[in-house]
């Protein structure tokens, strides 16, 4: 299977942490990916409006880059990014009458649209098609007895028509985290909203929001998190700080890319894995379980 990689914005400024493990995790278990060439905003969000067809533009366009590109799908990070492309390209297979309004208007585009790109998370891309029990044989510095709390938010699972796995209790990023050797701890929020883009004008709910999942995780053990969400990396992690000074009990906790410890296991350089980008330092935890 050959399939074009969309990083999407964040993962080029924001989040370097999150596109290079990933991409060294990536290559070490053989599987080769190229960028899309002229990719652009994934639009950020899915319209919701039914009359709104010009937010659909951005995704159609980058599975017309996709399509040129000869590639047999599109590879996703983002779990934003991986759920704004994914429900557009249900729409316009859905919708013959959306779609020719959308080619129509792209007139320009040497390739018309015909809604035939399949879009993958990379954890369908582990889970369904190397499979991990592959990934776990491949594993060159098992995570141990580290107890990690997998965070699934919104954007992974929902809606059920879209997401990767059970909308309630979701287990493929728990899974990973067993397959690499880590201990996967469960905890009632893992689908719990992170407050999303309240984080812009009311960080106070968001910090209610942390403080809930995050006592959540570390009330069942957890020692790190792991997402799979800029936004929720950004909500978990450095709104932290914002947290504590709400909430003088909270107790904080490293946030992780579910692709820092893929890294780690594969054997990456920690060149790879950016930990200065985050909030929560999580290097005295890493190091003192002898990982980095």
């Amino acid at each position: 299977m050959k399939l074009a990689y969309y990083p999407g914005c964040t993962l080029k400024n924001h989040a370097k942490n999150f596109e290079d493990s990933a991409l060294c995790a990536i290559e070490a278990l053989g599987v080769e990916v190229d960028e899309i060439d002229r990719w652009n905003c994934c639009g950020t969000v899915f319209s919701l409006a039914t009359d709104d067809l010009i937010h659909h533009l951005a995704p159609v366009r980058n599975l017309i880059r996709v399509k040129e590109a000869g590639a047999d799908g599109m590879l996703t990070l983002c779990a934003m990014c991986f759920n704004t492309i994914k429900r557009s390209n249900e729409r316009m297979k859905s919708s013959p009458e959306d779609l020719a309004v959308i080619n129509d208007f792209m007139y320009r585009e040497k390739l018309a649209y015909e809604g035939d790109v399949p879009v993958y998370h990379l954890l369908e891309l582990l889970r369904d098609e190397l499979t991990f029990e592959k990934v776990a044989a491949a594993v060159k510095r098992s995570l141990g007895d580290l107890k990690v709390a997998s965070y699934y938010g919104c954007y992974l699972v929902r809606p059920a028509e879209i997401g990767i796995d059970d909308v309630e209790n979701p287990t493929v990023l728990d899974d990973l985290m067993k397959a690499l050797g880590a201990d996967a701890v469960d905890f009632p929020l893992k689908t719990e909203c992170c407050a999303s883009y309240q984080t812009v004008d009311n960080p106070d709910i968001v910090a209610d929001r942390t403080n809930q999942i995050v006592s959540s995780a570390l009330g069942q053990g957890a020692e790190v998190m792991v997402v799979s969400c800029p936004l929720c990396a950004f909500n978990l992690d450095h709104r932290q700080r914002e947290t504590a000074r709400k909430y003088p009990e909270f107790k904080h906790i490293p946030v992780l890319y579910f692709t820092q410890l893929l890294a780690i296991a594969m054997g990456c350089t920690e060149e790879s894995l950016k930990l200065d980008l985050h909030h929560v330092d999580p290097k005295p935890l890493l190091q003192g379980k002898g990982l980095i």
